[in-house]
């Protein structure tokens, strides 16, 4: 279906889905035994059937969200496939409530690695302990650390190969591998944990990277869940 670049090589990709915005309506109206449905209307353009929530049920999609009654979200699930730096997928694993996680391992896999390049930024000022400054500006300081890096990426790529070829495991090669190298994982999760996932990685604190994944993730879900996830990610809650 549909595939968001990121970064230089990586990628969101959507895979699949259950549920919509009415099933958080129903999950939360089943405490009084009642159900409901989705109202289809015609989009602008009058080529495909866009299903919209009622107004009763949009108000009460709202007031679950803004008054923190998460659970109707957690019903909703949805599978992305993920490419990303090693570095950004620990930090996409760390948001364990709600996800499940399958990731391509160099145990069996001796596809030839892929390196993130980075957009160089400068560290910290003002005694920050992590984070970074701003973007370096083109020039020679800028292309060295460039050159540094590739030349470390694919120094790392030769011993690696090496060792596979010399009969090594490569589930003890993969060692030699850098942090910037791609991996690529299905993850699954309920519409509230990526909510959560969302409000958390694109706040201006986050690492500029991880922001740029979370913005990708929120491009696909919120064609899959229009209404929720506006509620959700507008609230102050998640």
């Amino acid at each position: 279906m549909k595939r968001i670049p990121v970064l230089d090589l990586g990628f969101v990709e959507y895979v699949s889905h259950m549920g919509n915005d009415a099933t958080v309506c129903n999950a939360a109206r089943i405490s009084f035994n009642k159900e409901t449905t989705l109202d289809v209307t015609l989009q602008a353009n009058g080529s495909e059937p866009q299903p919209t929530l009622s107004e009763k049920d949009y108000k009460l999609v709202k007031y679950l969200a803004k008054h923190g009654h998460w659970t109707p979200f957690a019903h909703p699930q949805i599978t992305l496939r993920i490419k990303a730096p090693i570095s950004i997928r620990t930090q996409c694993f760390k948001h364990k409530q709600g996800f499940v996680e399958n990731e391509i391992s160099r145990r069996y896999v001796t596809i030839v690695p892929e390196f993130y390049s980075p957009n160089w930024r400068t560290s910290p000022t003002q005694g920050a302990k992590q984070g970074s400054e701003t973007f370096m500006k083109e020039g020679t300081e800028k292309e060295l650390c460039k050159e540094k890096y590739n030349r470390a990426a694919q120094k790392c790529l030769s011993i690696y190969d090496e060792l596979v070829n010399s009969g090594i495991a490569p589930e003890q090669a993969r060692f030699i591998l850098p942090q910037g190298t791609y991996t690529e994982w299905w993850w699954t999760g309920s519409l509230a944990a990526y909510a959560r996932f969302y409000k958390q990685r694109v706040d201006p604190h986050a690492q500029w990277e991880i922001r740029e994944y979370a913005q990708a993730v929120s491009k696909i879900i919120e064609e899959l869940f229009p209404e929720s996830w506006y509620c959700l990610t507008e609230s102050e809650v998640l």
